[in-house]
Formats: structure tokens, sequence, C-alpha cells
């Protein structure tokens, strides 16, 4: 890999408490896997927990605890009462990262006005990069497009390296 010597890991988190009951079937986490994948990214852990703050950002720290340089949570980002994902990653944050989130709304509104509606959030804790995608695999999907390109470069700077490689001073 040119540029980006160290390989980067990721864990996938669906929140859905009707997926946590095995009511719907988790199509979200599949698509964020499969694009980590196809993107050169290892998937090291890929959970699906309910809407319920604490065991959200429970997951979180266990994928954190498990060495991943990348979380990323599908789902619990709207405005339901039970839509409470990024309270439980706000919990668990050293920092936002307010320009990721404001990009995948962007992105969002090309495809709908109800873009603007997710409350999603990206941040980081130590040395790893969180980000709240929407629930559904197509929102997955182009929220990826979107995030994808930044992600060697985040996770270079979290890590505590220069950064060089990501961008070029003249």
């Amino acid at each position: 890999m040119s540029g980006h010597a160290r390989a980067i890991v990721a864990a996938v988190i669906t929140v859905s408490t009707r997926g946590a009951r095995g009511e719907r079937t988790d199509e979200s986490g599949p698509a964020m896997r499969e694009a980590l994948e196809a993107a050169g990214i290892t998937v090291v852990a890929q959970e699906l927990v309910p809407d319920d703050v604490p065991r959200v950002s429970a997951a979180i720290l266990a994928a954190i605890d498990r060495g991943a340089d990348l979380v990323l949570t599908s789902g619990g980002t709207g405005l339901s009462p039970n839509d409470v994902t990024p309270e439980a990653t706000r919990a668990v944050l050293d920092r936002e990262i307010p320009g990721i989130a404001e990009a995948l709304r962007a992105r969002a509104l090309v495809a709908t006005a109800h873009g603007m509606l997710s409350r999603g959030v990206a941040g980081a804790r130590g040395r790893t990069l969180i980000v709240n995608l929407p629930g559904s695999p197509r929102a997955v999907r182009e929220s990826l497009e979107v995030l994808l390109p930044v992600v060697p470069h985040a996770v270079e700077l979290l890590a505590g390296e220069s950064g060089e490689s990501g961008h070029r001073r003249t």
C-alpha cells in the first residue's frame, strides 16, 4: 500500500432492537462489512445490539478493546424516542469530529430531504475513529462512499503519525 504502511482494522455495530430480538434481518451490518473489506479494511468484529445507551456504548468500547482503528455503527440515529446511538456514542468520545457527520448528512440530502433528520455523530476515542451511519443498507453504502476516502488519513492522524502521506505542503 503506497503511502499507508499499516493495515486498518474496523468493527461494525448494527443498532436495532428488532434485529437484536431476531425480528428483523440485519442488512446494514453486512453492507458495512462488504464495503470495508472491498476497501482493504479488515473487519475484526460485527455485532448487533438493541437501542440502549449502555449496550451501544459497551459495544463501541469492546470494539476499541479488540484493536479497532475504526468503529462504524448503523441505525438508531433518527428522531424516534428509541434512537439513542448518538447519545451512546457521545458518552464514549474524547472529542467530536463534526465535519464527518456534516459530510454524511450533506450526502444524504442528495438522496432525500429526510437526510437532515439524521442525528449521527462522529468522533475519536484515543486512536479510534467512531462514526454513526444511517440504518438502511443503501444509506450505509452512500455514506461510505463519502467516508472511506478520508479514513486512512484520519486513522494515521489519530495514531499520532505525521499525516504527511495524506497531504503535501507546497
